[in-house]
């Protein structure tokens, strides 16, 4: 057996656990959107520059809070990093946090009145 057959046997092996190693798992970071059904509102993640902006979109007497789950590589649950509310007045409220790659994140988007239908929204995982 040559040394350079051994080298490339090597090389080759470690493209493909490469390969299926990083084709699992979350969802690379990129501009994300949960919408609410029935036209409620929607919770968006804007990757340049990590904000999440959450708009309430129905003037219905109820808002709309989103929420931003976090679960690094060594927890078995997610928890909760921040949450941002709209509701009552114009436009849509905002609020950044800086999405890593050492774990998971998830948004979840509830509308805040009381309909199994439409309640929330969760994205998948994702991260940078």
């Amino acid at each position: 057996m040559s040394k350079s057959w051994f080298t490339r046997t090597v090389v080759v092996g470690s493209v493909a656990v490469a390969t299926i190693v990083g084709s699992s798992g979350a969802a690379i970071a990129s501009d994300k959107t949960l919408t609410l059904s029935g036209g409620r509102g929607s919770m968006t993640f804007i990757d340049d520059g990590d904000v999440f902006k959450v708009c309430d979109t129905r003037a219905d007497g109820h808002g709309v809070t989103g929420e931003l789950f976090y679960r690094s590589w060594l927890e078995t649950t997610n928890r909760l990093v921040l949450t941002v509310d709209d509701g009552g007045d114009s436009g849509c409220d905002k609020a950044g946090y800086n999405v890593g790659n050492d774990g998971y994140y998830q948004m979840r988007v509830c509308w805040d009145g009381w309909d199994p239908i439409v309640s929330c929204q969760w994205s998948e995982e994702f991260n940078e």
